[in-house]
């Protein structure tokens, strides 16, 4: 039996932590957090599932994935459609015929593509190099300038022509009357929210949990009482920063509570102007259908802000500058890392979606556990 010390009660460390379980190992999980789930936990207001950090909606084309997650909850039919609101014009997301049509009145995919290639001339043939450019080339100047612009540059705390190009390449665009914003087959929200996957993954007998812990709290015996540590932290902060800071961004949620039973008739609304400082807005009763109590409802604001230390990191800017970085900080793993295995979002510097989340984590499951 091999003393694991998962660092992390999010998604990765649980899957984690749960697979090495059933392999009979001993494991002990311990998270910062006053609850386990990390950024998916959910927690019921009112009858409703509320996402607490932010929208999460689980899709996936690996249906090994899919019926990997379907152990620990049953899923509902919910598709993601979000709107997006610009100065009070609303259009739909992703980028579609119904998008093309309140934009320019035009009516067949044929008008929409010559539209686009139209406004698209300014780039003068250009590959895009930066995200205005790639914005520009996928859906033309106007919706760029409408849906795009305001809402990235808030987001990311950066001018769009300074940020790179891949940042905007997996955003739909569709020339169908398709507000589905995912391709992906497999699509739905937990029935009775995200915390109950993680409660389950971590329900064995082997597993003991501690939330409230800070792992630089004891460091040093942790590292040495366990046969191996599995970080999902941020790995520049497991080296003490010594080889520089990555980037990561923060956000910040402003929730309500209202006497209302519809406060906006979707789940997710983006803000997509300069002007408004959040990006979006959730209203939490619409992932389960309108589920919960009548005359209320629970909405969430989410402010992006620059991350400093002590702050809570949601996800890493994946420039060129922090990449390489992050590579250094790689080898430092492979050569001074010991007995610690780096995952996660943070631990590996990548974002992840939920499915990509787990297939990482089986994949270090697999690396671990059968070489």
């Amino acid at each position: 039996m091999t003393k694991y010390l998962v660092v992390g009660a999010g998604l990765f460390g649980a899957t984690f932590a749960y697979e090495a379980a059933k392999r009979g190992n001993e494991v002990k999980v311990i998270e910062k957090r006053d609850h386990v789930a990390g950024n998916i936990y959910t927690e019921e207001i009112d009858g409703i599932q509320v996402h607490k950090f932010g929208a999460h909606i689980f899709h996936t084309n690996k249906k090994e994935i899919w019926d990997y997650v379907h152990q620990f909850a049953d899923f509902n039919r919910y598709t993601n459609s979000p709107v997006a609101n610009y100065h009070g014009e609303i259009y739909n997301m992703p980028f579609n015929m119904n998008t093309f049509n309140k934009m320019w009145g035009v009516i067949t995919p044929a008008e929409a593509q010559a539209k686009i290639e139209e406004q698209r001339a300014v780039l003068k043939g250009k590959k895009p190099e930066n995200l205005e450019e790639q914005g520009i080339s996928l859906v033309g100047t106007d919706l760029y300038q409408k849906l795009v612009k305001g809402y990235t540059e808030k987001q990311w705390g950066k001018k769009a022509e300074d940020l790179p190009a891949f940042i905007i390449r997996r955003i739909p665009v569709r020339f169908t009357y398709d507000n589905n914003y995912f391709n992906d087959p497999y699509q739905g929200i937990p029935i009775g929210g995200y915390t109950q996957i993680v409660e389950k993954m971590l329900a064995s007998d082997l597993i003991t949990v501690e939330t409230g812990t800070d792992f630089f709290d004891h460091k040093d015996e942790y590292l040495q009482n366990y046969d191996r540590v599995l970080f999902t932290g941020m790995i520049d902060e497991f080296f003490d920063y010594k080889l520089g800071e990555l980037e990561y961004r923060s956000l910040k949620f402003e929730t309500q509570e209202l006497d209302v039973n519809n406060y906006q008739g979707n789940a997710v609304v983006n803000y997509t102007d300069a002007e408004t400082p959040y990006t979006r807005i959730i209203e939490h009763k619409h992932f389960e259908f309108g589920k919960g109590d009548k005359n209320k409802t629970i909405i969430t604001r989410e402010y992006p802000k620059t991350w400093k230390r002590g702050d809570e990191p949601y996800y890493p800017v994946n420039d060129r500058k922090n990449d390489s970085l992050y590579k250094k900080y790689r080898e430092l793993a492979e050569n001074e890392g010991g007995n610690v295995i780096f995952g996660g979002r943070l631990g590996m510097y990548r974002y992840y979606n939920m499915d990509q989340v787990i297939m990482a984590s089986l994949v270090a499951v697999r690396k671990e556990f059968e070489g």
